[in-house]
C-alpha cells in the first residue's frame, strides 16, 4: 500500500516526537520548542541525567508534555526500548529528530586513534541508522503505520571536510547526508518524509570554550548560531509547511 505524505500526516492527534541527544544544545532547544508547539516529547540522553530532567521540567513548567529516557542510540536493543517506552506513554511515534552525536575531539588525520574513529562512527552513523530503522518500521504505511517525519542533524563539516581538525567527524556527517537522501527516496511513498539540517558553527557544549567566537571571522554573518536558531529550521522541516520537501538538506550556517 502506498500513501502520500500529505495523507499520512493528516489528523488531529497530538504528534509524538523523539529527540535524541536532547539533554543540551540543539537537541534541548528542539525538545522545548516542539513541546511549546504541542508535541509530546521523548527527551533522549545517554549521559547528563540531571540536564535531561531539567529539560523535561522546563517543558512541563510551560504546560508541555515530555519525559526523559536514557538510551545509547548505537545500541539496537536500547533504541527499540526507547521507541517502545515512548509508544507506551504517548502512542505511536510520529516524528524523529536524530541529533545525538560526538565530535571525537580535535586531531590531525594521521594522528587519530582508531578507538576515537570507531566511537564517532558508532554514535553519528550507526546510531542514526538504527533510530531511522526503528522509526521506519513503525511509521511505514507498507508495514501498517501511518507515516511520519524524520530530520537528521548533519553538519556543514560534511561539505567543508574540517581539515586539520575533525576529518573523522566530517566523514560521519557525510554518511548522514548520504543516508538521508537514500532513505528519503526509499520511503517517500510509504508516508515518511526524511530530510536533514546542517548547522554551521553553533554555541553548544560540543565545542571547546571560545572556539565559536574565535572562528566568527570566517562566517559572513559574523557570529555563531544559537541552538534555538537551528531548532527553528528543524521544526520547520517537521511541519506541514514543509510537506513537499523531501531528501533536502537545510543549511543553517550564516553563509559559511
Amino acid at each position: 500500500m502506498r500513501t502520500s505524505i500529505e495523507e499520512a500526516s493528516s489528523g488531529a492527534s497530538p504528534r509524538v516526537l523523539i529527540v535524541t541527544g536532547a539533554s543540551r544544545g540543539i537537541g534541548a532547544a528542539v525538545a522545548k520548542e516542539a513541546a511549546r508547539r504541542g508535541y509530546r516529547v521523548c527527551v533522549n540522553y545517554v549521559s547528563g541525567e540531571a540536564l535531561a530532567n531539567g529539560v523535561v521540567a522546563d517543558i512541563r513548567a510551560g504546560g508541555g508534555d515530555a519525559f526523559a529516557h536514557r538510551a545509547d542510540t548505537s545500541d539496537e536493543a536500547a533504541v527499540r526500548g526507547m521507541f517502545d517506552e515512548t509508544t507506551r506513554r504517548y502512542g505511536t511515534v510520529t516524528d524523529l529528530v536524530n541529533n545525538a552525536g560526538v565530535n571525537g575531539g580535535t586531531s590531525r588525520f594521521a594522528d587519530l586513534e582508531l578507538a576515537v574513529l570507531q566511537r564517532t562512527l558508532a554514535v553519528n552513523v550507526v546510531g542514526y541508522f538504527l533510530c531511522c530503522q526503528e522509526a521506519v518500521r513503525r511509521m511505514s504505511t507498507a508495514r501498517g503505520g501511518h507515516g511520519g517525519r524524520i530530520v537528521n542533524v548533519s553538519s556543514v563539516a560534511a561539505v567543508n571536510g574540517s581539515a586539520g581538525e575533525r576529518v573523522h567527524y566530517a566523514t560521519s556527517k557525510g554518511a548522514v547526508s548520504s543516508m538521508t537522501i537514500g532513505l528519503a527516496k526509499e520511503v517517500a511513498r510509504e508516508g515518511i518524509r526524511v530530510n536533514a539540517v546542517s548547522p554551521g558553527l553553533t554555541f553548544t557544549e560540543m565545542n571547546e570554550p571560545g572556539r565559536i567566537d574565535g572562528l566568527a571571522h570566517v562566517v559572513p554573518i559574523g557570529r555563531g548560531a544559537q541552538p534555538e536558531e537551528i531548532a527553528s529550521g528543524i521544526l520547520w522541516m517537521l511541519s506541514d509547511e514543509a510537506g513537499y520537501v523531501l531528501s533536502a538538506n537545510l543549511v543553517i550556517s550564516g553563509g559559511r
